[in-house]
């Protein structure tokens, strides 16, 4: 693809939505970034701002029609948006799951509806969705989250099936902790039970000394970059602890990794 693309990032108010906008825009790419709050946002330079809720059906199709009016098309949808929530299974109501998938795994769909059509007209596109690691591993008390993007992985492999007869291809992008907002400020379930207070406190610290040391996002940003603009692949770790984890779930037996992956999360 030309460094002309035009590209739609979701969720660029911080964190690695932000850091992909910026580097799309350094490529020469035409670039728009949704926000949520349209009042509330800080300009990004070379990034044309446009307000959506990826969990509001009329949001969405008016924010890419909005783009599409100004710029013919969109080449390149990077979903970003989401969010997530801490608390074991037992404490996690179906309101507090419904809502985060609502964002995680609807919104991806809200947004490939609206601008499938466009991308099948011109016969390309292409659709990167961010997911992470946990949609390939477990992680005691985020099981929502992670459940959320297992649906992505899912949702992206069968997509790019169905619309690779139109010249589209969907990738996915499969970080590890970042020193993004997300986990820093990541909220809680409103139940809770003390039977699992201790373990999940030790997880708790755990993450955050994990996001603490983690790096900045540019090198995730880099990575969607080579998602949306290089030779396709479904999936793209990037390098470094995403990448181990990868290929440790991918080639060692299931009883290290589980004994690797609770060691990571402070249970020993």
């Amino acid at each position: 693809m030309s460094k002309s693309q035009v590209v739609l990032v979701t969720g660029v108010s911080s964190g690695i939505g932000r850091a992909t906008a910026e580097k799309f825009a350094q490529r020469g790419c035409r670039v728009f970034g949704s926000v949520r709050n349209l009042a509330n946002a800080k300009p990004l330079s070379g990034v044309e701002l446009v307000e959506m809720d990826v969990r509001d059906e009329a949001s969405v199709q008016q924010a890419i029609q909005w783009v599409i009016d100004r710029a013919g098309r969109i080449d390149v949808l990077v979903n970003n948006a989401g969010t997530t929530i801490i608390g074991a299974v037992e404490e996690t109501s179906p309101a507090e799951a419904a809502s985060l998938f609502d964002s995680n795994v609807l919104g991806i769909l809200r947004t490939a509806r609206a601008v499938l059509p466009h991308m099948r007209s011109k016969r390309s596109g292409r659709i990167v969705n961010i997911s992470s690691v946990l949609g390939f591993l477990p992680a005691p008390y985020m099981s929502v989250y992670s459940a959320s993007k297992h649906a992505v992985e899912g949702l992206s492999e069968t997509l790019d099936h169905e619309v690779r007869q139109f010249g589209i291809r969907v990738s996915l992008v499969e970080p590890s902790f970042t020193r993004t907002n997300l986990d820093i400020s990541a909220p809680s379930t409103a139940d809770k039970i003390s039977a699992y207070e201790h373990e999940l406190n030790l997880s708790s610290a755990a993450v955050a000394k994990n996001v603490k040391n983690a790096p900045e996002p540019d090198g995730v940003a880099s990575t969607v970059i080579e998602a949306a603009l290089g030779k396709w692949k479904m999936r793209h770790t990037p390098a470094g602890e995403a990448s181990l984890l990868r290929k440790l779930r991918r080639f060692m037996p299931a009883g290290p990794v589980d004994k690797s992956l609770r060691k990571a999360f402070g249970l020993g």
